[in-house]
C-alpha cells in the first residue's frame, strides 16, 4: 500500500492549487484521511482532515480557504487552496489511517510530500 502525492508548485499570492493523494494497493478500508504540511523550520502540523463518516476539520489558518475532499471510490484525497498566502509555503504531506487486506489492526501511511511554493 502507497500514498502518491500530487499538484504543488509555485504560485502567486492569492492564487490556487489543487493537490491530489492517491492510495493503492490492497487496502480494506480507510478511517480517515488527511493534509499535513511543513515549513522550514517548522514542525509539521496538521491542515486537514475527513474521516470515513465525512467529517472535516481544518486548521485555524486555512479555513475559509482551503476545502479538503475524498473519493472513496478511487481512494483519493484533495486538498482545493483558494487565496494562497506566502506563509502558506510548505512541503505538504498527505496521510491516511488505513486497514490493509488481510490485517486485524489499523496502519498510518504518509506521501512523499509536495512543495508548494507561493511567491510573488
Amino acid at each position: 500500500v502507497q500514498l502518491q502525492a500530487s499538484g504543488g508548485g509555485l504560485v502567486q499570492p492569492g492564487g490556487s492549487l489543487r493537490l491530489s493523494c492517491a492510495a493503492s494497493g490492497s487496502i480494506f478500508s480507510i478511517n480517515f484521511m488527511a493534509w499535513w504540511r511543513q515549513a522550514p523550520g517548522n514542525q509539521r502540523e496538521l491542515v486537514a482532515v475527513t474521516t470515513s463518516g465525512g467529517t472535516k476539520n481544518y486548521a485555524d489558518s486555512v479555513k475559509g480557504r482551503f476545502t479538503i475532499s475524498r473519493d472513496a471510490a478511487e481512494n483519493t484525497v484533495y486538498l482545493q487552496m483558494n487565496s494562497l498566502k506566502p506563509e502558506d509555503t510548505a512541503v505538504y504531506y498527505c496521510n491516511a489511517n488505513l486497514r490493509r487486506s488481510g490485517d486485524n489492526y489499523n496502519t498510518a501511511m504518509w506521501g512523499q510530500g509536495t512543495l508548494v511554493t507561493v511567491s510573488s
